[in-house]
């Protein structure tokens, strides 16, 4: 019941980022937004789970992992339905921060409450949680741009709150079976090399994610594409995110050391990255195959190393909260670069090519991420 219950939840948590691509136009034309201004509605709320999640050792000791998912999925409720009201610039800054806000929270105390109560299967529940994230995206990217014909704007972007309704129905029948938890600070201390490493690792790869997942649908547009033809293309992409998570999830316990998986994601991803920048918008199958492959495997293996470095439920919240705070604020500059990439006139080349150099760093890292001896 839990890995239903988590991976629910980890579909609420991209569908108020990943409807936004394939309604491009429509935002420009009824909110009057610019390319950087687009950008930020997944910048905005990128920036804010690397805030909030920075803040999730103080999160899990005020209010405990359980009620605090409980909190940030009222939270997440509340900003997709006030979308519902109001389209206006104001408006959506202002539930793009609330959603980041509340997913920043969730997935911040997840991977504590996952360490404590599956320790023996944590890495298991972990990709099912990150691949929950992955098929929302999927989701959302697929029915924007038909809701949004059939239900205009408002609705079209408010309709993902009652998927979160449900994971909030589940996730409160499944807390009341729990015993209370007991919410105190634990002193941890972990290497500031490896943290500042498993944090860089992170950000830049999450950074992938932001990037294709704000631009890679006006990118199909700018060549032609209807917008539902890219929301579809996006759908695809995330939909092999997904098979590539439950991949990782059936196969990652075969790797002891994780290099040999992560230096073969990081090729996938480059070849894909290649593609955008050599034949923009004219290889969508193999670019797709490419990206989808390398970022829907990078994301789980990026959370799953970093649990490996954990010992305890409270380091692993610790260390969780500092590496995706930290990496969710690195990851958050991505989309807002190539916003102001596009607003200059540049082509979003650019944006790709200061991607794969990124890719090719992140190789770097991962050679040093030799199998973690616990003692």
């Amino acid at each position: 019941m839990f890995a239903f219950i988590a991976f629910l939840i980890g579909l609420n948590l991209r569908p108020i980022l990943a409807a936004i691509g394939p309604l491009f136009p429509v935002l420009q034309r009824e909110a009057g937004l610019s390319a950087t201004e687009f950008s930020l509605l997944t910048t905005l709320p990128v920036a804010m789970m690397g805030l909030v999640a920075l803040s999730g050792p103080w999160l899990l000791a005020r209010t405990g992992a359980v009620r605090g998912i409980t909190i940030g999925l009222s939270i997440l409720l509340f900003a997709c339905l006030f979308r519902g009201f109001s389209t206006s610039l104001t408006g959506l800054m202002s539930t793009a921060l609330a959603g980041g806000a509340s997913i920043g929270m969730i997935q911040a105390l997840m991977p504590a409450l996952i360490k404590k109560e599956y320790s023996q299967s944590a890495s298991t529940f972990m990709s099912l949680f990150s691949t929950g994230i992955m098929a929302g995206a999927a989701l959302a990217a697929a029915t924007a741009e038909p809701l949004f014909t059939r239900l205009d704007l408002k609705p079209a972007l408010a309709i993902a709150g009652l998927l979160t309704l449900l994971a909030l129905i589940f996730w409160l029948s499944w807390a009341r079976r729990r015993q209370a938890e007991k919410t105190v600070f634990a002193e941890v201390t972990l290497s500031s090399s490896r943290t500042w490493l498993l944090l860089l690792f992170f950000g830049i790869g999450t950074g992938a994610y932001t990037l294709v997942l704000a631009w890679l649908p006006p990118l199909y547009i700018q060549a032609g594409w209807s917008a539902r033809s890219s929301g579809y293309m996006l759908a695809w992409l995330t939909l092999m995110e997904v098979v590539a998570g439950f991949a990782v999830s059936a196969l990652i316990s075969r790797f002891p050391d994780r290099r040999v998986p992560l230096l073969t994601v990081l090729l996938v991803l480059l070849a894909g990255l290649m593609c955008l920048v050599f034949s923009p918008g004219t290889t969508p199958v193999v670019s797709t195959l490419l990206l989808g492959t390398g970022i829907g495997a990078l994301f789980p293996l990026s959370l799953i190393v970093t649990l490996d470095h954990a010992r305890t439920p409270a380091e692993a919240g610790k260390l969780l909260s500092r590496v995706q705070g930290g990496g969710y604020l690195i990851a958050a500059l991505m989309p807002l670069i190539a916003g102001i990439v596009r607003d200059s006139g540049a082509s979003l080349t650019n944006a790709w090519l200061i991607m794969s150099a990124g890719v090719i760093l992140l190789m770097a890292i991962a050679i040093r991420f030799k199998p973690v001896v616990v003692r």
